[in-house]
């Protein structure tokens, strides 16, 4: 009697603790539930075809990345031999992502050639124009009306190409502008020295916003070696006219003088501040792309799908409706089959549902559509186990056994039928697993752990709840468990 009650107290204990974890770790949603965008990324090699090696570094890169932008409940995988396909649920804004993700993130640090400041303020004005005429275009664009607009970007465009001596290539507009601030970008690099100090000396990126204005900087953290050769680089110009220019992917994104107090010593302690009127976002995607690392072969974001939140829900409503209708005409035909039987397999479907899904928020499973299909099949799989179970009560009751000892054997005749179908299931959840794409994966998981937990509930929690029922007298009467054909008879 004591063993019994323990182990109704358990199974009420976890009952309880599965309602603490559903109300506290909500539950994650895949894109197909939670809406996202996804983003198809192509890696560029110009000579051979992308190494498995090199398909592994780029993954790694863009996977730490992602987990630094900090878009929860992310997915990366990869397709065929050079794409990677990135899901971001709950992410609307693809362009956020992809500004980040699509850098080398190559960080060089170099001196200013003597002799050159001339050239470079003239560079880094037209680089201004052409900076502006591009924020003007892009957020002007799609409300253009006519052609006056064009007409008058253009005309600005060839005065700079002139002023340049450049003849830019490209046909549309967009592409003009692009092309003239890489080329600008190039001619300002090279009037830059290359030294021993890059990215692969960083071992940490932050950011931080300015405290005399709105504008945002990155902080550089370097290692021991970087930190000497930074000094050593800072000692060097210290308090000439050179600069010290910070390059990411062929672009000066900071150019700065040293002052003459670092001649002696230059700047100690391996920290270093990017500021270059930052906003929050741009500051973030740059920390992002450091903090990484450098890909070791840059990447193209060739294809961009987004989807709606709306689309999302109404997904995750559909998914509701057939999951609740399913359990529904499910504990109608049992109750109506079975009857006591039937209300007690009802009784541990609800625990079960309460503990695979306090399970899928624990470790944590990100729910997707087929998860969710794996999750229903699973529940099929339980109510199997208990008409299992059934059956070899009834069988026992028309022997004339009695209702406590029809039980016992019940459990015990179907217990192996169970195990082994259940063990042939988990098998092949594995081999799915471990062989299957990322949909197919969540369906094997869902699936797999809701076969453990059946296996716990239709052994354990419907034992303990028949159990306890038959301690009332008035549930204990055989035709409440036999159908009335059969007891008339």
């Amino acid at each position: 009697m004591r063993k019994r009650q323990g182990w109704l107290f358990f199974i009420i204990l976890l009952l309880t603790l599965s309602i603490y974890l559903l109300i506290n770790y909500p539950l994650q949603l895949g894109l197909d539930l939670k809406g996202g965008s996804q983003l198809t990324l192509q890696i560029i090699k110009e000579e051979g075809n992308v190494t498995k090696d090199e398909l592994e570094a780029v993954n790694a890169v863009i996977d730490r990345r992602v987990n630094n932008l900090g878009v929860s409940e992310s997915n990366l995988q990869t397709l065929g031999g050079d794409q990677l396909i990135l899901e971001l649920p709950g992410e609307q804004n693809p362009l956020v992502a992809s500004r980040a993700l699509g850098r080398t993130a190559l960080l060089e640090f170099r001196t200013q050639k003597e002799g050159t400041s001339e050239d470079l303020k003239e560079l880094n004005f037209q680089k201004s124009k052409i900076e502006e005429l591009i924020k003007v275009y892009s957020s002007a664009e799609k409300n253009l009306k006519g052609n006056e607009f064009l007409i008058t970007i253009q005309d600005r465009l060839k005065e700079i190409e002139q002023k340049l001596n450049y003849s830019v290539n490209s046909k549309d507009l967009y592409g003009k502008l692009i092309e003239i601030k890489k080329y600008v970008d190039k001619e300002i690099t090279n009037l830059f020295i290359t030294t021993d100090l890059s990215g692969k000396d960083l071992i940490n990126a932050g950011r931080r916003q300015e405290q005399t204005n709105n504008n945002w900087e990155v902080l550089l953290t370097f290692s021991n070696s970087g930190g000497d050769k930074f000094a050593e680089i800072t000692k060097s110009i210290a308090g000439t006219n050179q600069l010290l220019a910070i390059i990411l992917d062929g672009e000066s994104i900071s150019e700065a003088s040293v002052g003459s107090q670092f001649a002696n010593t230059g700047i100690t302690g391996g920290l270093a501040t990017i500021s270059g009127s930052f906003t929050a976002e741009d500051a973030k995607e740059l920390e992002v792309a450091l903090k990484g690392g450098s890909l070791p072969l840059p990447i193209e974001i060739v294809e961009t799908n987004t989807i709606g939140a709306q689309l999302g829900s109404n997904n995750i409503l559909k998914s509701l409706y057939a999951a609740i209708g399913g359990l529904v005409f499910v504990g109608i035909f049992m109750i109506f089959n079975y009857r006591i039987l039937g209300f007690v397999s009802v009784l541990s479907l609800v625990l079960y549902g309460f503990f695979n899904l306090a399970l899928y928020s624990l470790i944590p499973v990100t729910l997707t559509l087929p998860g969710i299909s794996g999750l229903i099949l699973s529940i099929g799989m339980a109510v199997d186990a208990n008409i299992l179970i059934f059956e070899r009560i009834r069988e026992e009751l028309y022997d004339g056994n009695t209702l406590t000892r029809s039980i016992d054997s019940g459990f015990e005749r179907a217990n192996s039928s169970i195990v082994d179908g259940h063990i042939t299931t988990l098998l092949s959840c594995f081999v799915l697993f471990l062989l299957g794409t990322n949909f197919v994966k969540g369906f094997a998981a869902t699936l797999g752990i809701g076969v453990l937990i059946s296996l716990f509930t239709s052994l354990n929690c419907s034992k303990t709840l028949l159990r306890f029922f038959t301690t009332y007298q008035s549930l204990r009467q055989k035709h409440l468990y036999l159908p009335r054909n059969k007891f008339s008879n």
